[in-house]
């Protein structure tokens, strides 16, 4: 039997950058939620969710997978396709191959406020991350963090 050596302290750089790490994962979406809220009444959530449906082909996801692309619940999901709905930026469609299953759509209408809002995304990401960014290689970045997240 081996014995598991104990794991190595972090540095203070190591400790730093962890700490920070948490408070960015709360702190940032909160930060360009409140801008998009602010600047184009339109959550966070609801800006992802037509973004993702933007960029499906026929700009039609299953309501499982659109879920699983915004990480969010079902459930969770279910709301914010109802409140688009409503405001007529997604349809929901029956699925062609299977009549039990359910396709979010973006409507014309979705697609001209999902670009409408975009330079507000944009700005706001700048604004509270990327500018803060100078001098470090972010494409190496990208990919550590893509590796960390199991995308990579």
């Amino acid at each position: 039997m081996t014995t598991a050596r104990p794991p190595r302290p972090l540095t203070p750089d190591e400790e730093t950058l962890v700490r920070a790490l948490t408070r960015l994962m709360y702190a940032l979406p909160r930060a360009i939620d409140a801008d998009m809220v602010r600047e184009q009444r339109l959550p966070l959530v609801e800006y992802i969710t037509l973004m993702r449906l933007s960029e499906a082909p026929r700009r039609r996801m299953r309501m499982g997978d659109l879920a699983v692309a915004c990480e969010l619940s079902l459930s969770g999901m279910t709301r914010i396709v109802t409140r688009l709905e409503g405001q007529g930026m997604v349809e929901r469609v029956r699925c062609d191959d299977d009549a039990r299953g359910w396709n979010a759509v973006l409507t014309d209408a979705g697609l001209a406020r999902l670009e409408n809002a975009w330079p507000v995304n944009l700005a706001s990401v700048r604004r509270h991350f990327l500018d803060h960014l100078e001098g470090i290689d972010v494409a190496r970045l990208a990919r550590a963090v893509q590796r960390v997240a199991g995308d990579g």
